[in-house]
């Protein structure tokens, strides 16, 4: 019998105790920011137009940036990279808060300000989220994903609540200054982090080609685009919520920026709720059965935001949806950093922040125009309807827990020794692999190299083919093409994983013994 990690133990490894502790200093900051922001433009003409566009100004670098930062983190030091953002984070923070104070802060260059630190954002969250498991054992990856959920929840419950304070007291620029100390302080956080020196790559890709890879991984991964697609159904409907609260508070409640912030605080004291009992969620609930759940609590909050304009109802269904929104977000997030293997790990963060952004920033355009034209109870009413049709395809779409397979390095191929040698960047390479069959092996041969090819095309293979010889039955060749000899070189050196070895494995065994490998250059290669 397993015993599920307690949901504090990733607090007991210093380095992740301190970068945690520098995050939720990073998370208040950036809540508050987003308060100042949305408050300072909720007076404005077509203000849900104005305050869904600073939702939109903060995600849609994610969408536009988080794969090239997935790509930059796979390839580069993320601990200097990330010390690097949080500086010139620091830097157009400062400039906001200054500008703000001398009253020189328009709607439209508050979005341009805000834009530019979304696209600190998008370069931060795939190489933290990379990190991870660099800090903290892998048994204790869910625990550290909650207690990623529960640091973003912290921030959204104190921050707004703060920031509402101080924006009505003092100002938005004194809650722009204290985002801007904020990433003072994450960069302090890893100014002292000590990383271990990592190994460079033999061949370091290039970002072109690392984006391409990245693509490729998830494109033949069929759990991370099956996870990807359950977060899109529910994340559209649910965005409602962050882009037009400011609306709710202020039009339908008669609220302050004070008010806002104990909406805001409401959501965050659900989710921490929801990121302490995840370690029993998880016992109870499997992931598609979680998915239900929390879809139909979540839509049921909208309703009620829509048609009941009541402070207290509304303040007890934020609480259930921020439960039902971090016990989500979570499990996908834990998911995928077990399932990915290092050499990808951001990349495929990146793609996952592009799907959750895209579908936030899209979400609060859509919702802020039916908002618009409508009014906010269609807006939330419409968004409701959509989470409930999203929940219904879990009976055809279902996402499974983690498959056991092992992601840890392997390698395992034998060096590749040429009489021609082939540039880096020589391509396209045709391998070969031939096999010898017996005929009682023939069914279960097909479907170990089915599972096989997976493994190729997610490890670097653009093609990929099974034939037989025509005049000896008993050969079989495995075919499968790779952009350049760099390319099928990261295959050797690091991208396989001990699960891929053990499929290679199983169709091995049915034949009569290791295959013979052969690599094909281009005929015109000149030596």
């Amino acid at each position: 019998m397993t015993t599920t990690a307690s949901p504090w133990a990733p607090l007991r490894q210093t380095v992740f105790r301190n970068l945690w502790i520098a995050v939720l200093a990073s998370n208040v900051g950036t809540w508050m920011q987003t308060v100042g922001a949305q408050w300072l433009v909720v007076r404005e003409p077509h203000a849900a137009t104005w305050v869904s566009s600073v939702q939109a100004a903060t995600t849609l670098p994610v969408l536009l940036l988080a794969l090239p930062s997935g790509a930059l983190a796979d390839r580069f030091d993320r601990r200097r990279l990330l010390l690097a953002v949080q500086l010139g984070l620091f830097a157009v923070g400062s400039v906001l808060t200054v500008l703000t104070a001398l009253d020189l802060m328009p709607p439209s260059l508050l979005l341009v300000f805000t834009f530019l630190l979304g696209v600190g954002q998008a370069l931060t969250l795939p190489s933290w989220q990379a990190v991870i498991p660099e800090v903290v054992p892998r048994d204790e990856l869910p625990a550290a994903s909650a207690l990623g959920a529960v640091n973003t929840n912290l921030a959204r419950s104190a921050g707004p609540a703060v920031a509402g304070l101080i924006v009505a007291q003092v100002g938005s620029a004194a809650v722009f200054g204290i985002n801007a100390l904020s990433f003072g302080a994450f960069a302090l956080a890893l100014f002292f982090w000590r990383r271990k020196p990592q190994r460079p790559a033999s061949h370091p890709e290039q970002l072109g080609s690392a984006l391409r890879a990245g693509g490729r991984y998830v494109r033949y991964s069929p759990v991370v685009r099956r996870l990807l697609g359950r977060v899109v159904l529910f994340v559209v409907p649910g965005s409602v919520v962050w882009g037009l609260l400011p609306l709710v508070a202020h039009q339908e409640l008669g609220m302050g920026a004070s008010g806002y912030g104990i909406l805001l605080a409401a959501l965050g004291v659900g989710a921490i709720a929801g990121a302490l009992l995840m370690p029993r969620i998880r016992d109870l609930l499997s992931p598609s059965r979680l998915i239900v759940l929390a879809g139909v609590v979540y839509g049921l909050a909208l309703v009620v935001i829509g048609l009941v304009p009541n402070s207290y109802a509304i303040v007890g269904v934020l609480i259930a949806a921020g439960l039902a929104w971090m016990t989500l977000v979570s499990r996908m997030n834990a998911t995928l950093q077990l399932f990915l293997p290092n050499w990808v790990r951001a990349r495929g963060f990146g793609i996952y922040q592009v799907v959750f952004a895209g579908g936030q920033a899209v979400g609060a355009l859509v919702w802020g125009q039916v908002a618009s034209f409508s009014g906010l109870e269609t807006a939330y009413l419409a968004a409701a309807v959509v989470m409930f049709a999203g929940t219904v395809t879990v009976a055809w779409w279902p996402v499974y827990e983690q498959d056991g397979a092992d992601r840890s390095p392997a390698i395992y191929w034998a060096e590749p020794h040429l009489m021609l040698e082939p540039h880096l960047d020589e391509g396209p390479v045709l391998i070969t692999s031939v096999y010898l069959v017996d005929e009682a092996n023939v069914a279960a041969f097909r479907e170990a190299m089915e599972a096989l090819r997976g493994s190729r095309q997610r490890t670097g293979a653009t093609r990929w083919g099974l034939f037989r010889d025509g005049e000896d039955p008993a050969r079989f060749v495995e075919v499968y093409q790779v952009p350049t000899w760099a390319e099928h070189l990261r295959q050797h050196e690091g991208r396989l994983t001990v699960s891929d070895e053990e499929v290679e494995q199983r169709a091995t065994a049915l034949a009569r013994g290791p295959a013979e490998v052969t690599h094909l250059l281009p005929a015109d290669y000149e030596h």
